[in-house]
Formats: C-alpha cells, structure tokens, sequence
C-alpha cells in the first residue's frame, strides 16, 4: 500500500509546482498553516509578483498545539470574502507537509474537493546538522518568501 492509497485529499504537490499552479490558475490560495510564531521567525511565502496573498491560519495552535477547533469555519470564510467556493484549488502548506496534509484532509471533508498538501512545506526536513530549510521545501527550492 502506497501512501496514495489513503488519501482522502486531491493530493500531494511539490512546492515549484505549487507556484506554477497558483501562477497559472489566479482563482486558487495558498493557505500556511503554521503557527504565529513560525510566520514571525522563519517567514512566510511571498505571493506579491502573483498578485496574490497567502492565507495564515493555524492548523495548531500555538502554543499548546491543540487543533483549532475553528479552522474549516475560518478558512470558508477567508474563502467566501476573497469570492472563493468550494471549486477553488486549495495548496496548503506547513513547516515539513504534515499538519497540511491534516488541513487538506479536513477540507476535502468540509467539500472543497480540490485541497492540496504541500510536500516538504515551507522547510522541510532537518539536514545532517539538525537544521531546517536547507535540505528541501519551499525555502530551499528558490521559491519568494519573506520575513513577516
């Protein structure tokens, strides 16, 4: 059995196809579901040559982690106010594609049947050193980001 095989959500992207998508389809989001603190200290991605921006919202929150409890209603709303449906492409990125293959899970069940997880997010996993965003992810791919 595949890690495919137990999707629930549309599926898994890599972050420079993430980009080319939200590039070429302009009625598609990327929403960041980490925490306030990593959007603060590690950055965020940068969507302003797409004319874009990126949704923040916590899939867990911080500091004690626990699910939000408000996501799905939070980001429909988001969606509703940017003129979005339930058709919208939804790219949802985290630090490492965990907590946003979670989100995607509990989008695809809310009825947006077009969630993505980002693989890798936004740094990926720790390089021999123990240290983020310099193995792979969005950082690491050249992809715009900035400090918040």
């Amino acid at each position: 059995m595949t890690i495919e095989d137990n999707l629930v959500y549309a599926g898994d992207i890599e972050p420079s196809e993430t980009w080319a998508k939200l590039k070429s389809e302009p009625r598609s989001v990327l929403v960041d579901v980490r925490t306030t603190a990593e959007w603060d200290f590690v950055g965020v991605p940068d969507l302003s040559e797409l004319g874009q921006s990126v949704i923040l919202l916590e899939w867990q929150q911080y500091p004690d982690m626990n699910v939000n409890p408000d996501f799905v209603a939070t980001l429909k709303t988001e969606l509703g106010v940017r003129g979005f449906g339930d058709e919208t492409p939804i790219y949802i990125i985290c630090r490492s594609g965990v907590r946003s293959r979670a989100a995607a899970d509990a989008m695809t069940a809310a009825g947006f049947s077009k969630s993505y997880n980002v693989l890798r997010g936004f740094e990926g996993r720790r390089d021999d050193g123990g240290m983020r965003g310099k193995v792979e992810g969005w950082k690491e791919s050249g992809l715009p980001w900035r400090q918040k």
